[in-house]
């Protein structure tokens, strides 16, 4: 057990075996989040800034302008309803929650960023520094590669797509021109779209330019930090600060942020799209898959679990876990926990083992630090 000063409702909180966490809307320089105003049940959904829900986050959102504004820190309930912040929760028992790497303890940082992401428009041309990048230039231990588990798209997008990687890749010099010009067909020139579909999974390694189309909603998953070169400057009418621009950098160093090398159309499925790999099968219905792992990046892993009936699992290390289909429980020990579609929840390392059940078919992604 964890016992706090602060108050009681923290220990309320940390008694708990399997946390979850509030809706987490943050604040964004594109417009969305119709699609998560419906999941949350509101009124009259519609897109507007705050178009991604943080999941689990121990990560403050950068936004110039906004800094009197804290966003993006996760929040866990209790039973009745009050909260805390999940960062403040893990440093009150890091040890037990977090537990163990091969080698060392885990720590905050270890923990990946997730989000629900849902797009009305198509985001702003954007790269994202490598851990290397950000460590050796920007004093931060952390980059920013990340996944995309594609969910659902909207009805009224045809050929949902992303942008990654040059495809048709500009010289530097010629890249800085059309950056400070703003030429935007110039750079759209340079890629490809990489059509989606619910189920599809890509990984976007750090350094890589990129672009999520319009009419997609889906889970993100990321190191956590909240660095991004954004090179488009405008987009639906809202015109990015300078100082959100380049990481609050010159230009030349969001160059250097920059992986040039092309990735021709016949190497676009080889680079970024990433196929399940079957861990286990009962023969029932019951199947856990990893997504993404070690193989494809140090930074994080993303395993999905199908449930039909009842499954028993064994637990690698702590996970953030979301349901992403239907709906049933997970047992621990005496405890049950309800679990329905698109809530998000934390299982911490000490849970060793337990049970999923569902009987109409239920789907977890489950995310992991990296090297799990």
């Amino acid at each position: 057990m964890l016992y706090s000063k602060r108050s009681s409702k923290n220990v309320c909180v940390s008694m708990k075996k399997i946390i979850k966490f509030s809706a987490n809307r943050v604040w964004r320089t594109y417009v969305g989040g119709k699609m998560l105003d419906t999941i949350e049940g509101k009124t009259n959904p519609e897109d507007t800034h705050f178009p991604e829900d943080w999941i689990g986050s121990i990560v403050e959102a950068k936004n110039v302008g906004r800094e009197h504004i804290t966003e993006g820190l996760a929040n866990v309930l209790n039973d009745q309803g009050e909260s805390q912040v999940f960062r403040e929760l893990l440093a009150q028992d890091k040890s037990r929650l977090l537990g163990n790497s091969e080698h060392e303890e885990y720590e905050l940082d270890d923990i990946p960023l997730v989000k629900y992401l849902d797009s009305a428009t198509r985001l702003h041309f954007q790269a994202h520094p490598t851990r290397e990048f950000a460590q050796q230039r920007l004093n931060s231990p952390r980059g920013k590669t990340e996944a995309y588990v594609i969910l659902a798209t909207r009805d009224d997008i045809k050929n949902p797509y992303i942008y990654a990687g040059f495809q048709r890749p500009p010289n530097r010099a010629q890249l800085k021109s059309w950056i400070e010009n703003q030429d935007i067909s110039a750079i759209e020139d340079c890629f490809d779209k990489i059509p989606v579909k619910p189920g599809d999974v890509f990984l976007i390694p750090g350094g890589r330019p990129h672009a999520l189309g319009e009419g997609i909603l889906m889970l993100e998953i990321m190191e956590p930090s909240d660095l991004a070169v954004r090179f488009e400057f405008e987009r639906c009418g809202y015109v990015i600060p300078e100082a959100a621009r380049f990481m609050n950098r010159d230009i030349d160093t969001a160059l250097d942020v920059f992986n040039f090398d092309p990735v021709p159309p016949e190497d676009i499925e080889q680079e970024f799209k990433c196929s399940p790999q079957l861990v286990s099968d009962d023969g029932k219905g019951n199947t856990l898959e990893k997504l993404i792992g070690p193989e494809q990046t140090p930074c994080f892993s993303i395993k999905r679990t199908k449930v039909k009936g009842t499954f028993k699992r064994n637990n690698d290390a702590f996970f953030l876990g979301v349901v992403v289909e239907g709906s049933g429980t997970m047992r621990l020990g005496d405890e049950t926990v309800s679990l329905t579609q698109f809530e998000r929840f934390f299982c911490p390392a000490h849970v060793n083992e337990f049970e999923y059940e569902s009987s109409e078919g239920m789907q977890i992604l489950e995310c992991y630090p990296g090297g799990v």
